[in-house]
């Protein structure tokens, strides 16, 4: 059952980066891969072991994709999911800071381009929204690191989606 919703995703995935043009920008939007939770107090934890195999498994999901570039928050969760990934396309992590001002540029920043960017239970949401100019997506629950929300900007007119990936 996981291998045929893989090879779905990888399908539905394959053909969101087929149906860019040169005028569109296509953001693939995850949050960080589960994380260890031995200490509240610890606010950079790294990845689990469910987690590092779960950062394994977005590679394996886009590896059709060619990304431009590839955005992470600067904490150790979202810099250890996006590396599969980072180092599957051989490109470097821009580190980049969540913020209403960094969202606004974004698009025009980097307009035409494939991306890929990792990031939390609250910032992916509220990046999403300043993408598509609506307030569509609420706080993922924190039990949940399998939503992948695509944006595809062409023009002035947003598409967006999000699929959940199981476990």
């Amino acid at each position: 059952m996981i291998r045929k919703n893989l090879y779905l995703i990888i399908l539905l995935c394959s053909f969101f980066s087929y149906t860019q043009t040169e005028n569109c920008t296509s953001i693939y939007l995850i949050r960080h891969a589960e994380k260890i939770r031995d200490n509240s107090e610890n606010k950079n934890p790294h990845l689990n072991k469910k987690g590092i195999l779960r950062a394994h498994r977005w590679k394996n999901i886009f590896k059709h994709i060619e990304f431009d570039k590839i955005f992470s928050t600067d904490l150790f969760r979202t810099l250890e999911t996006a590396k599969p990934i980072s180092e599957h396309n051989g490109l470097k992590i821009i580190t980049y800071t969540p913020s209403k001002i960094y969202y606004e540029n974004f698009i025009k920043n980097n307009e035409g381009k494939t991306i890929f960017v990792v990031g939390h239970s609250n910032t992916t949401p509220a990046f999403v929204n300043a993408l598509i100019e609506k307030k569509l997506y609420s706080d993922i629950k924190d039990d949940n690191n399998g939503n992948l929300y695509y944006v595809n900007k062409c023009d002035d007119s947003p598409a967006n989606h999000v699929l959940y990936f199981i476990n």
